[in-house]
């Protein structure tokens, strides 16, 4: 087993070269006997390994790991292997693995994708995975959501990784180069995507591609003043919410770009604003369902007629275009609270998958300073693209991957279509004590605020904590004020309290507790019971999320019920722009604003959006990956930044 350490094998920098698409996987329904015998094997290593003194413990960890080393954790070195770190997470954290979390690391460690359901353990069966091939010497790159849960999972696992002898790196938005190269060059390292892509983005405008031979030769000239790379390759990758990473996210291409402080932009900028402002919908342009602008012959010729009075760069039909275009996205799509913040005079970028803050992330091509105009903001310089790829294409360059998450049925053939690997249900230890309710449909927000407020009291009356999920910040703020008209005591969890994000979730599972949260409390997020709170049914999830994502919706209900305890979820939606097609179908809605109709019906709708939506979302990332691999070609000569 040829195992992607760095070193003469495979150069200082191991990374799969892109290739033509994956080869093709087929699911299997079954495991193999194998399969089925693997973890009693771990658990005869695990007994094994726990009736050793500290120094034969040592000489058989010294022995294991050149073992791993020089024949990779295939067979019984994978039993092995797994029984040493399972019995280094008993002593270490006082924690016995369970069998469906060496199930898991088993998967991961076969290339795999695992899907748990939430409350599992992934958390555990990921560092279970990575200290494994750490032992071998492989470097490794645990992904997580977010900066928070990067920074909490290494601090949490940190105990079992030293018992091992292994060193762990964390990487946040926050880390200096010379912290980011210090926790590369550790055995494991914790890190967001994003971080350890751009990083990667920032490698290879110092370096070149592997196989130009001449090109390495001249790059061996000047590395005596070259400042050595942040990474040491893509040698191995375990993904937590990998659904999230390789399906979600890849509608968004990572562009790293460098500061371009263009005046004149700034000013083409501001005048395109302005003759935005003097159009209108429907007559000018509209915006279709993917919140795109669709211009009018109408709206074109008038915007003709509004720039013929502006000189240089406005004569050119294509850039005025594309300006206003931009311009009227900036003033109609993008919707503050919902796309971005304005905190403290910037603009910030909410994640569309996470809700949460973008760290370091800006809009391209003039629109983040079109919308820091609209917001009467300072604007920020202008960016200039040097580097860019999509995650799906990052991810496709590590020598080993797989990831988990408790949602990867909807996704497994496109995950088999772009990454070539199979997902592997890892059935649950104990059986679910979830209760969820029919869904219901409402006419508008507005009834359905109503609605939630109401449902709220019933259930804090009982003493129930109450999760309630809602799409964007707008929404949790105008839901938060009517259970405050009401006087039900609550909590936010939104981009603007993300700094009091662990203490707010701490307390979302206590008795009487109500939280009204984004989807920052989806993934990832853990909320314990507090005492009593069993007894009364647990934590109910109400979720109100108008996302056709349903991977999203289950997310948020898989916060309740979980490792067995009981809970309760009901998901409540709104028709919004639908509602026209629902009354031509005769379907009215009550007094309450509630469409009294079969939840047969109801779910059935649902799915069909739903299944629709994910259809021309798949369609949009096919079209993106065929665009980054256009840009990359025409970047094959591009310099490094000064």
């Amino acid at each position: 087993m040829d195992l992607p350490i760095p070193g003469v094998v495979w150069g200082r920098y191991p990374q799969r070269v892109e290739a033509g698409p994956p080869p093709r996987v087929f699911a299997r329904r079954f495991w193999q006997n194998e399969e089925r015998q693997f973890v009693p094997a771990v658990r005869v290593r695990l007994a094994h390994w726990q009736t050793l003194n500290a120094a034969d413990h040592a000489a058989e960890l010294h022995t294991l790991r050149a073992r791993l080393a020089r024949d990779g954790w295939v067979g019984e070195a994978r039993a092995d292997a797994l029984g040493c770190v399972a019995e280094a997470c008993a002593a270490a954290l006082g924690r016995n693995p369970y069998d469906t979390q060496l199930r898991a690391a088993d998967v991961l460690l076969a290339d795999q994708f695992a899907e748990m359901a939430t409350g599992e353990g992934k958390t555990l069966a990921a560092g279970l995975a990575a200290a494994v091939a750490a032992l071998a010497g492989v470097p490794v790159h645990v992904m997580t959501a977010n900066d928070y849960l990067a920074a909490r999972d290494a601090a949490l696992l940190a105990p079992l990784y030293e018992r091992l002898g292994l060193r762990v790196g964390v990487v946040t938005g926050a880390s200096t180069p010379d912290e980011r190269r210090a926790a590369y060059a550790c055995d494991i390292t914790h890190v967001t995507a994003r971080e350890v892509a751009f990083d990667y983005l920032r490698d290879s405008l110092a370096a070149v591609a592997p196989g130009d031979e001449l090109a390495q030769r001249t790059l061996s000239l000047a590395e005596a003043t070259a400042a050595p790379p942040l990474l040491r390759g893509l040698c191995m990758a375990v993904l937590d919410e990998a659904d999230s990473l390789l399906i979600d996210e890849a509608s968004v291409p990572l562009i790293l770009s460098v500061a371009a402080d263009d005046a004149q932009q700034r000013a083409a900028c501001f005048q395109a604003l302005g003759i935005a402002r003097q159009l209108s919908a429907p007559g000018d342009f509209t915006l279709d369902s993917g919140q795109h602008i669709v211009w009018t012959n109408t709206g074109s010729a008038r915007a003709d007629g509004l720039c013929n009075t502006l000189g240089g760069a406005w004569h050119n039909r294509r850039h005025r275009h594309d300006l206003l275009t931009a311009a009227l996205v900036a003033l109609h799509a993008l919707q503050r609270d919902r796309h971005y913040l304005v905190r403290e005079g910037r603009v910030e970028l909410l994640d569309a998958q996470t809700g949460r803050v973008g760290a370091g992330r800006v809009w391209s091509n003039g629109l983040q300073t079109l919308v820091e105009l609209k917001e009467a903001c300072k604007p920020s310089p202008d960016t200039t693209p040097r580097a860019q790829i999509t995650f799906q294409r990052f991810f496709a360059r590590y020598v080993r991957l797989c990831g988990m998450s408790g949602t990867l049925a909807e996704c497994r053939g496109e995950l088999a279509r772009v990454c070539g690997r199979r997902v592997v249900v890892v059935p649950p230890r104990l059986p679910s004590r979830r209760v969820l309710s029919p869904e219901q449909l409402y006419a508008d927000a507005v009834f359905r605020r109503r609605a939630i407020v109401q449902r709220v009291a019933e259930l804090h009356a009982q003493g129930r904590p109450v999760l309630v999920g809602t799409d964007t910040v707008s929404e949790s703020e105008a839901l938060a004020a009517l259970l405050a008209e009401a006087g039900i005591a609550h909590r936010v969890l939104n981009a603007r309290h993300d700094r009091s994000e662990a203490e707010v979730i701490a307390q979302a599972g206590e008795r009487g507790a109500v939280t009204v949260a984004t989807q920052m409390a989806g993934r990832g997020t853990d909320i314990a019971l507090g005492t009593g709170v069993a007894a009364l049914g647990g934590l109910h999830v109400l979720c109100a999320l108008d996302s056709l994502n349903r991977r999203l919706v289950r997310q948020l209900i898989g916060r309740c019920a979980r490792q067995g305890d009981p809970g309760s979820a009901e998901v409540w939606r709104q028709l919004g722009s639908a509602a026209s097609s629902v009354w031509r179908l005769g379907r009215k809605p009550d007094e309450h604003g509630r469409l009294r109709e079969p939840a047969v019906w109801i779910e059935g709708w649902a799915a069909v959006r739903g299944r629709r939506e994910e259809r021309r979302a798949a369609r949009q990332r096919r079209r993106l990956g065929e665009q980054d691999r256009t840009w990359q070609s025409r970047l094959n000569f591009s310099t490094p930044a000064a």
